[in-house]
C-alpha cells in the first residue's frame, strides 16, 4: 500500500514537534531542579546534568529534522543509543544501591523509549518517502 506523500510529510513534522516538545520539557524540568526545586527524591546530579544537556540536543534534533527528516533518523538513533547506555549505567547503580532513585530510572527508561519510537518513526517515514521517490523514476 502506497502512503500518500502528504501523510509522510505530516508525520515528519509531527515527529519533529514531539521531539522539540520533549526537549523543551526536559530542559525546563532539569533547570527547575538545578535552581533548587526539590523533586521529592534523591537527585543523582550527573544524570540531571546529562538529561538537561540532552534536552538541548533534543531541541537541536527537532529543528534539524524539521528540514531534513533523514538526518532526524540518524540523530534520533544516536540519542537513543546514548540514552540506552546511560539507562544501563543508571540501572546498574540502582541495582547495587547507589544514589539513584527509582524515579530517575523510570524517567531514563521513558526517555529511551521515546527516542526509540522517534527513531522508528523517522526510519519508517524516510523509507516510505524513498519508496515514493523511487516509484516516480
Amino acid at each position: 500500500m502506497k502512503v500518500p506523500n502528504r501523510y509522510v510529510r505530516l508525520t515528519h513534522g509531527l515527529l519533529a514537534v514531539v521531539a522539540g516538545a520533549f526537549g523543551l520539557v526536559t530542559i525546563l524540568a532539569g533547570a527547575k531542579v538545578m535552581a533548587g526545586s526539590d523533586p521529592g527524591y534523591i537527585v543523582y546530579r550527573p544524570l540531571l546534568i546529562y538529561n538537561t544537556a540532552m534536552g538541548a540536543a533534543y531541541l537541536a534534533t527537532a529543528f534539524m529534522a524539521w528540514q531534513h527528516p533523514g538526518r532526524g533518523k540518524m540523530w534520533a538513533a544516536a540519542i537513543f543509543t546514548l540514552n540506552l547506555l546511560v539507562l544501563g549505567g543508571v540501572g546498574y547503580l540502582y541495582s547495587v544501591g547507589g544514589a539513584v532513585a527509582i524515579h530517575s530510572l523510570r524517567a531514563m527508561a521513558l526517555r529511551t523509549v521515546v527516542w526509540l519510537l522517534l527513531f522508528l518513526g523517522w526510519a519508517w517515514t524516510s523509507r516510505t518517502d524513498a519508496l515514493s521517490v523511487s516509484k516516480l523514476g
